[in-house]
């Protein structure tokens, strides 16, 4: 077994997040969303990726960010969940990176809320935190019913 892992790589706000590769689908650009009427704020919409339809979820708002600036187009990263494909969006993509596995540590305390929740741990690297997004827990959102999001 292997003792590094690749992460896909993103930014929301200033924090440094991490999807494993093997998780991601594709990453595209802003598309066209159908809005959902009555759907909580985090739900941004619907996009039809080639004939499928994907719930877009706007992960500044999943994890209790302030909004992204009007004028910037967030960036979709389409993964693989246990429910199938969820678009979650982010401000913008980094690049992937290999870390092993010995620099990983528990969230840290000043970590709190919902970030807490969705980030399975950190990554040390030389210059930065990056922060392990739970991708189940994060789409999990995808399937709950609006009154209990």
């Amino acid at each position: 077994m292997s003792d590094v892992k690749q992460f896909c790589t993103f930014y929301l706000d200033s924090h440094f997040f991490g999807v494993e590769v093997h998780k991601i689908l594709e990453i595209i650009r802003a598309q066209p969303m159908t809005r959902v009427p009555l759907a909580p704020s985090i739900f941004r919409g619907l996009i039809n990726l080639r004939g499928q339809i994907v719930t877009a979820l706007d992960l500044r708002r999943r994890l209790e960010f302030p909004d992204r600036p009007a004028d910037e187009l967030p960036i979709n990263v389409v993964v693989k969940s246990d429910d199938g494909a969820v678009s979650l969006l982010v401000d913008r993509i980094g690049d992937v990176v290999e870390v092993d596995r010995s620099c990983f540590e528990e969230p840290p305390e000043t970590l709190s809320g919902t970030a807490r929740e969705l980030v399975l741990g950190v990554y040390k690297l030389k210059d930065r935190l990056l922060l392990h997004l739970d991708i189940e827990r994060a789409a999990m959102a995808s399937r709950l019913r609006p009154e209990s999001v």
